[in-house]
């Protein structure tokens, strides 16, 4: 896997955990869940249910303060995320418009992908973490430059 896809695994997961807890979380999974069923198509239905289990661990663990669960998820879904491009590549383009679409439903304090990997680095900002769980994870900013390093994106 090539360091453009490892950045949008790395962004998308945080993305996808970010978007659970917003309004846009619904079409957000539908379309996720799509996007497995049309290119793993074996593996859609146990994602649906990942996705839902995620999505309740998140509300509980913020609903007690518990950053460090939310951490957690966030780098299970971008191993995820990983392991998906790893076995089909081709979803990349796909995957970046399911997020920027939802992430800009989501608000101007929510979550957004920018970047094709081809022309431009992978970028997200994130509103939606709370505490210094984003910061910790180092995955409020990720830069193609700087694979695994994150810096805090000012609000």
């Amino acid at each position: 896997m090539g360091p453009e896809l490892a950045d949008l695994a790395r962004t998308a997961g945080t993305t996808m955990v970010t978007l659970m807890a917003t309004q846009a979380w619904e079409t957000t999974r539908d379309g996720l869940v799509a996007l497995w069923q049309r290119f793993l198509p074996d593996r859609a239905d146990s994602v649906s249910g990942e996705l839902e289990a995620t999505r309740e661990d998140l509300l509980l663990a913020r609903d007690s303060g518990d950053t460090d669960t939310e951490v957690e998820l966030t780098v299970e879904w971008q191993a995820r995320v990983r392991r998906l491009l790893v076995a089909r590549p081709e979803v990349a383009d796909e995957l970046r418009r399911i997020l920027r679409r939802r992430a800009a439903d989501s608000g101007s304090r929510g979550a957004y992908v920018r970047g094709d990997g081809a022309r431009g680095p992978e970028r997200i900002r994130l509103g939606g973490l709370r505490g210094s769980a984003g910061a910790r994870a180092g995955h409020l900013r990720q830069d193609r430059g700087t694979p695994g390093r994150g810096a805090p994106c000012a609000r």
